[in-house]
């Protein structure tokens, strides 16, 4: 009880102390690389009976970090950058933080796709497979975590391979149960990824029982002892796609079944957190029932080019009808321009016929000869 006493007094008294001094803050912040992967921080001051927390700031509290010491290590992998740099908050306990922005020694180098597929029975060996870009990389591997044995060195991959659409590597000595560091390295940057280990997708077998399709998946031989998630998805009469997840405990999946429809089904798979998240792509589609047709398609098989050939027939009817007014005849300009060259200042000839006025009746005039014995008189 008294030992419990004095610490509670001491805490008073050292909280009494920094709320009236002040914590002073980490000065003399500096990092170094120990390799492309390991990084160190350290702070000259303050010395003393002091607790530090550090964090890097794009994760937040919830990576927070405590440690005594006046530095502290740790790996870094490019694929988790935010930005093009990390800047770590490091802080007095009960004082200000300060911060402190980490350079990459070198620029990255862009990977695109990465794939790492373990061996389906050994579980000793992994491939693992990029789509190429303009440069060629150098790819090396160790395992990652603080709790390693950091002093390993970076293993070569030796048993390179390319296609027309990947690039890959053979790497003997991986473990699908380690935490793997993969170093891509070229002459001007370099790229850090942790190995995300992959299975093959499950296979897919389909029977008819009892009015419903029974499904019965593949399970992976490794890693053993994994508890399994399978995400299975299908098709059927043209519904849009129905997904469901279910834990594989050696009994199949039933699926209600229609004989006048297609069913499409795809699947993938992934592993517990006891297995470090293993998981596999979706696999090729297995069809059942394909012969059907469903009663949409027919339909729209039928009655669309009906429809597409009566509307063709009255464009075509409509267009050869009012082809003058749709499609008038342009007289040509050039032939125009000619005429007007050709015959200079002339009148230009009509093509309609000219205005005749209506001619008005003429009455006749009759003379009549004079008698003689008027001329006489």
């Amino acid at each position: 009880m008294e030992f419990v006493t004095l610490l509670t007094l001491t805490a008073v008294m050292l909280a009494g102390r920094g709320d009236a001094e002040g914590v002073p803050p980490p000065t003399g912040v500096s990092y170094v690389w120990l390799d492309l992967l390991t990084l160190r921080v350290s702070w000259k001051k303050p010395i003393g009976n002091f607790q530090y927390m550090y964090m890097e700031k794009s994760t937040g509290e919830q990576d927070k970090q405590s440690t005594p010491w006046r530095n502290f290590t740790v790996e870094l992998l490019t694929e988790n950058m935010v930005s093009d740099n990390w800047t770590y908050l490091i802080q007095t306990v009960g004082g200000p933080s300060v911060s402190q922005i980490i350079k990459s020694p070198k620029p990255r180098a862009e990977v695109n796709d990465i794939k790492c597929v373990i061996h389906k029975t050994s579980g000793t060996g992994i491939n693992c497979s990029w789509i190429p870009g303009n440069q060629m990389f150098n790819l090396s591997y160790r395992v990652f975590g603080m709790n390693s044995n950091n002093n390993k060195k970076f293993t070569p991959c030796t048993r390179p391979y390319s296609s027309p659409t990947r690039n890959g590597c053979y790497l003997d000595h991986a473990k699908a149960e380690d935490s793997t560091c993969m170093l891509f390295e070229t002459q001007t940057g370099y790229s850090t990824y942790e190995m995300k280990p992959m299975v093959d997708p499950p296979e897919l077998s389909i029977k008819e029982e009892g009015g419903e399709l029974k499904l019965s998946f593949s399970k992976p031989k490794v890693p053993q002892n994994c508890i399994w998630t399978y995400n299975v998805c299908y098709s059927k009469c043209n519904h849009p796609k129905e997904c469901q997840n279910f834990i594989w405990n050696k009994e199949p999946m039933f699926v209600p079944y229609k004989k006048d429809c297609r069913y499409d089904f795809w699947s993938s798979i992934k592993a517990g957190k006891s297995c470090k998240g293993v998981f596999s792509d979706f696999g090729k589609v297995v069809s059942y029932n394909s012969t059907a047709t469903n009663d949409t398609l027919t339909v729209v098989s039928i009655v669309l080019p009906i429809v597409l050939s009566v509307c063709i027939f009255l464009s075509c009817y409509c267009f050869r009808r009012y082809s003058s007014i749709i499609c008038p005849v342009i007289p040509d300009p050039s032939a125009i321009f000619k005429e007007m060259m050709m015959n200079g200042n002339k009148e230009l000839k009509t093509t309609g016929t000219l205005y005749a006025p209506v001619p008005e009746p003429i009455e006749s005039c009759r003379v009549d000869p004079v008698p003689d014995y008027m001329l006489k008189s």
